[in-house]
């Protein structure tokens, strides 16, 4: 199998729409685009309205980003646009950041502005500029294989920083179209890097988790979004025995301990959420461990649909060390993983990565946790 590094092409004047977030990364990423002969247009993501001037500096959605992000462009002598896409983050992410917490699960906004933003909406916006790519500064790699004249989507050289997590669901034509220019540096090179250009973005702190959560303070925005969601109701144990009541269940998700408030001896943790009952069921570390998961709405990358079990590497949160695992195509766009040993807190809502060497095989959305471990 030869692997073609995509991360390399030659610019040749081609022209290429950056998403610049106003951080280190993403300059970086343009700087490197025009320094290879590209012809760069820089673009920020209007997304969110409910970033106040005051918002933190680290949000992508604040006026801060977008002037650092324009003081980036011009150093560069680019172009630079802010464009508008408020409409279709309100409906793609936050109703469904709102919808998933609401349903019991535990959704990854970051991924779905990734999958309908980032890699949809400004592709779209790209093709009418007359952009041949579309780059962003995420630590990850695109590659063609040769073989099987398909499209791969890499793991980035710092593995502490690697995000092809977050980027499991791109498309071949989305795949052929991004250029990932931080896929082959480190986090410290890029941060040298910047500072050697003169940006003054080159020691700016990384952006927040969230951009449109304040604080981070899930809560808060739930309640503020969808006041209905504050319903309280009952927590229980696995044999149906009450134990205490909960402020909603929009609040909580699976692992976590904090805000039971169990008058218990012992502590408990969510290990289900009922969201049709309006019900949370607690249990022991012990009850978290699962060996297996349901993954619904999966995307393969560096295969085609399986024809039977393929082993991996795998894992179902961010921060989480990818783990033995074999995963099996069900009908419906769905997929069976079994890992070798059961894990902690598989989640539904979050997503579910396969990976083999350095490659992302693909990757869905865990609907559903198999039996105890």
């Amino acid at each position: 199998m030869h692997i073609q590094a995509m991360s390399g092409r030659e610019g040749r004047g081609r022209r290429v729409l950056v998403a610049m977030s106003g951080g280190v990364d993403s300059s970086v990423a343009a700087a490197l685009l025009v320094e290879q002969g590209y012809d760069v247009i820089g673009a920020t993501m209007r997304l969110w309205s409910g970033a106040s001037p005051e918002a933190d500096e680290r949000s992508c959605c604040s006026l801060s980003a977008v002037e650092d992000a324009r003081r980036v462009a011009a150093r560069l002598g680019i172009p630079y646009y802010v464009l508008d896409f408020e409409a279709v983050f309100e409906e793609r992410v936050v109703r469904d950041f709102v919808r998933e917490y609401a349903s019991g699960r535990t959704p990854n906004p970051c991924i779905r502005c990734n999958q309908h933003l980032k890699f949809a909406a400004l592709l779209e916006r790209a093709r009418q500029l007359g952009a041949d790519y579309i780059a962003t500064g995420h630590y990850a790699r695109v590659g063609f294989d040769e073989e099987t004249g398909r499209y791969r989507l890499r793991r980035g050289v710092d593995r502490s920083k690697d995000q092809s997590y977050a980027l499991y669901m791109l498309t071949q034509e989305q795949l052929a179209a991004a250029l990932f220019p931080l896929g082959e540096w480190t986090k410290e090179q890029t941060r040298r890097r910047a500072a050697e250009l003169g940006l003054g973005v080159a020691r700016k702190r990384d952006s927040q988790e969230i951009c449109f959560v304040p604080g981070d303070d899930y809560g808060s925005f739930l309640r503020e979004h969808q006041p209905a969601l504050a319903v309280p109701g009952k927590i229980v144990d696995r044999s149906g025995r009450v134990l205490g009541e909960h402020p909603g269940v929009c609040f909580f998700t699976i692992g976590q301990k904090r805000g039971l408030r169990l008058p218990l001896p012992y502590p408990m943790y969510v290990v289900e959420i009922i969201a049709e009952t309006n019900t949370l069921v607690v249990g022991s570390e012990a009850e978290l461990m699962r060996r297996s998961c349901i993954v619904e709405a999966v995307n393969w990358i560096a295969v085609p649909p399986l024809a039977g079990e393929l082993p991996v590497m795998a894992k179902v949160r961010y921060n989480m060390a990818e783990q033995p695992a074999v995963v099996r195509e069900l009908p419906g766009g769905r997929a069976h993983l079994e890992f070798a040993q059961a894990q902690r807190a598989i989640t539904p809502g979050q997503a579910a990565v396969f990976y083999h060497d350095e490659d992302v095989v693909g990757g869905g959305t865990v609907s559903a946790a198999g039996l105890r471990g």
